[in-house]
């Protein structure tokens, strides 16, 4: 019966108007509401809430594992906060602040409903789901446009053999040692680390834990825990390779997830109160900036070819491998990254109901050029996050022309940062990322 109380209780708290008072005072308690509600979603939903580092009143009692989903006392809630943050999003000009706060939360909780559906079961297109949950729709690319990158990429790497035979040969020469995986991962993460604090403020007391995990249908996670604080995982069920290293010690930590909750944190939260970043739910258009400035952040800290020469003049002795062939292998990745929507494609299909699980294996192996076995894994992804795949490639893609339409480019390092930091430091909208 707890459950059932508190659900009355969110219902009745995102109907209630704030009207009297201050228009900060009571947005800010709308905020609270936001949270609450993302919380008791969270009870159900183990993926929902990302991230929470808020006080524990806001926390709702645990609930029985029986308990069947609400899902329509939860989209009802929805809906009310919905309708109260609307008379927020048009305030005058001199509350700008309180817009930009409503106009956030707003897209956050139609992913909210988005995502409540799912989970019940109630399925939309990949891209009306990716519409609703991360606010953009992602391009789509026919077999041609991936068949002509494989050309250019069989030019690079000539030879007997199928295409993705020849890369997987040129790739296993570049596979970490399982003994030296810690090694080149710390040496990774510490120089990813003193790149980003030498052109971004960072808290003095930040710090995370590194650990090796099996059984998990991604490559790397960041759990941040509030307080600065990240536990970062690396998934060691597959072979990882020495470019892996640099882009997660990026993707996961500086300047990625770590750096990005941490500003959230200090510079939301913190110093300005906002209660509502507290909270990051996973399924949200949080997440697209997230994903997108994290694998952009890879650029950013290891610009041009110096990611090249640390993985050739550092990491490659470090893990005792042979450096010869390194160039045209990372020339080849270059032009692999452009591959990466072979699998938006895929999971698009299979989501969709156009394609079978096996087809859209087909197109992992022969367009993404997964081996088999990153193939399955992928697989697994696509099934638990859905069409989460978008914020890797098109939230990339996203934040890389926002920085550099904005004079942020590569021979720019010092505006590149600047723009870069205060995207992570700020409640961006995908929408504000797009060309106008």
């Amino acid at each position: 019966m707890k459950i059932i109380g508190w659900l009355s209780l969110v219902l009745a708290i995102s109907s209630c108007s704030s009207e009297t008072k201050e228009p900060s005072t009571s947005f800010n308690l709308v905020a609270e509401k936001y949270v609450k509600l993302a919380l008791v979603i969270g009870q159900y939903d183990a993926d929902f809430v990302d991230a929470y580092y808020g006080p524990d009143s806001l926390k709702p009692t645990a609930i029985d594992s029986g308990k069947i989903f609400p899902k329509d006392s939860l989209l009802k809630a929805v809906n009310n906060l919905m309708a109260e943050i609307s008379t927020y999003q048009n305030l005058h000009a001199e509350n700008d602040t309180l817009v930009k706060r409503a106009r956030w939360l707003n897209s956050q909780l139609i992913a909210f409903s988005r995502r409540i559906k799912i989970f019940s079961g109630e399925y939309a297109s990949f891209d009306e789901e990716a519409k609703e949950l991360f606010g953009v729709t992602p391009p789509t690319y026919s077999e041609d446009h991936f068949k002509k990158i494989l050309n250019q990429l069989d030019r690079i790497l000539p030879g007997p053999g199928s295409l993705q035979n020849r890369f997987d040969l040129a790739s296993t020469r570049f596979i970490i040692p399982k003994d030296k995986i810690d090694t080149v991962f710390k040496v990774a993460i510490k120089e990813a680390a003193k790149r980003t604090r030498s052109q971004i403020s960072l808290p003095s007391s930040e710090t995370f834990t590194l650990e090796y995990v099996t059984g998990k249908p991604w490559g790397g996670y960041n759990w941040y825990k509030g307080n600065f604080n990240s536990l970062i995982q690396i998934n060691t069920d597959l072979p990882i390779n020495l470019e892996r290293a640099i882009d997660l010690a990026c993707h996961e930590g500086y300047p990625g997830h770590h750096v990005y909750n941490m500003l959230l944190e200090k510079n939301l939260y913190r110093d300005k109160g906002w209660i509502e970043i507290s909270l990051y739910p996973l399924f949200s258009p949080q997440s697209l900036i997230a994903e997108g400035s994290a694998n952009y952040g890879i650029d950013v800290a290891f610009p041009g070819d110096e990611k090249i020469r640390f993985a050739k003049n550092i990491l490659i002795p470090l893990a005792g491998l042979d450096s010869n062939k390194a160039g045209a292998y990372f020339k080849s990745l270059a032009l692999k990254g452009q591959l990466n929507y072979a699998r938006n494609e895929a999971a698009r299909g299979f989501l969709n109901g156009t394609i079978t699980e096996k087809e859209a294996l087909r197109w992992l192996t022969t367009y993404a050029l997964y081996t088999p076995e990153g193939a399955a894994k992928s697989m697994s992804f696509i099934k638990k996050y859905r069409s989460y795949v978008i914020n890797y490639n098109y939230g990339l893609d996203l934040v890389k022309e926002y920085i550099e339409r904005h004079g942020g480019v590569e021979t720019a390092p010092a505006k590149r940062w600047e723009l870069f930091s205060w995207l992570l430091s700020n409640p961006v909208l995908p929408s504000e990322l797009q060309t106008k």
